[in-house]
């Protein structure tokens, strides 16, 4: 029972809480997508949700069908055990709709939106794009804001037209704490989940009630530790083990982007294997490999 962490807002009927990994989507060798186990290995480590499709999940980088078959595998493995809230978001609102449709049919439990990108959005044009989703599906909808990667930043008087609006919560990556901060207090009766890996703890102490982690992608159980630590009023614990986050993310973050998780995963060896990232992105090579393991190994994670 939730003690310390806040609960999920009224308006989220899914009540996410706890950790919420945006699980990887797997690669063959030649690319062609692979429905794998993920979402059962961190399931299976204590994630009380899943969030395929999101950053790590290569979104961009998939198509339509894909999406698809993606969110129909990962409801098969774990769909009746936790939430599954499956990333929609393209460019255009038409296509997102679309993504959101084939999403619901494929048996998502919720959907997330993250903000346009590319073309720079003013907030009637943002909150018109979110709403056209809200209409579109019977499902609880989620923001996805990252401004560093999307180029469009949610104003404070734009989120809460959105809540006006319908959405059930917020996944928040921008680092912006003060942000957050004011976001969380204006609209209450939204969920707010922190998604960076360096504001675990900072994002649960100013009113998220969960996590979404890419370093659960590959460790679920120190994630799930901290935020159990937190919940439990271990503030102590929770802090030791948000700095064992700190130097897990940096070390993940060695070579080419987005490369350490699947490598990591391939290294714990009790992970199902992820495969290859989907170019443009790169493995690493052989040497950033080695040094990613001695790193995790001198951290005690593997």
């Amino acid at each position: 029972m939730t003690q310390e962490a806040l609960g999920p807002g009224a308006a989220d009927p899914l009540s996410l809480r706890g950790v919420v990994p945006p699980t990887v989507t797997a690669f063959h060798d030649d690319e062609s997508l692979d429905a794998g186990a993920h979402a059962r290995f961190v399931v299976d480590r204590g994630a009380t949700g899943v969030f395929p499709l999101g950053t790590n999940g290569e979104f961009p980088l998939v198509t339509a069908d894909e999406r698809e078959r993606v969110v129909e595998c990962v409801v098969s493995e774990v769909g009746d055990e936790v939430p599954v809230i499956a990333g929609v978001g393209a460019p255009s609102t038409r296509e997102t709709v679309a993504n959101a449709r084939r999403a619901a049919g494929a048996g998502a439990d919720g959907v997330v939106v993250v903000t346009p990108f590319y073309y720079p959005l003013d907030d009637r044009a943002a909150v018109e794009h979110y709403r056209r989703v809200i209409e579109a599906v019977d499902l609880p909808t989620y923001v996805y804001h990252i401004p560093s990667k999307t180029g469009n930043a949610l104003s404070l008087s734009a989120l809460s037209d959105l809540a006006e609006a319908g959405v059930a919560g917020v996944k928040d990556s921008s680092k912006d704490v003060p942000w957050l901060g004011q976001a969380i207090d204006a609209n209450p009766e939204l969920t707010f989940l922190a998604g960076s890996d360096s504001l675990l703890v900072p994002g649960l102490q100013v009113g998220c009630t969960g996590v979404v982690s890419a370093v659960a992608n590959v460790f679920p159980e120190l994630v799930v530790d901290l935020y159990e630590a937190y919940d439990a009023g271990d503030r102590e614990r929770a802090r030791d083990l948000q700095s064992t986050v700190y130097d897990v993310r940096d070390a993940l973050k060695r070579g080419p982007y987005m490369a350490g998780v699947k490598t990591a995963l391939s290294l714990r060896g009790d992970a199902p294997g992820a495969g290859p990232l989907r170019g443009p992105l790169r493995a690493m090579d052989e040497s950033d490999r080695d040094a990613l393991a001695a790193d995790l190994a001198d951290l005690g994670v593997l």
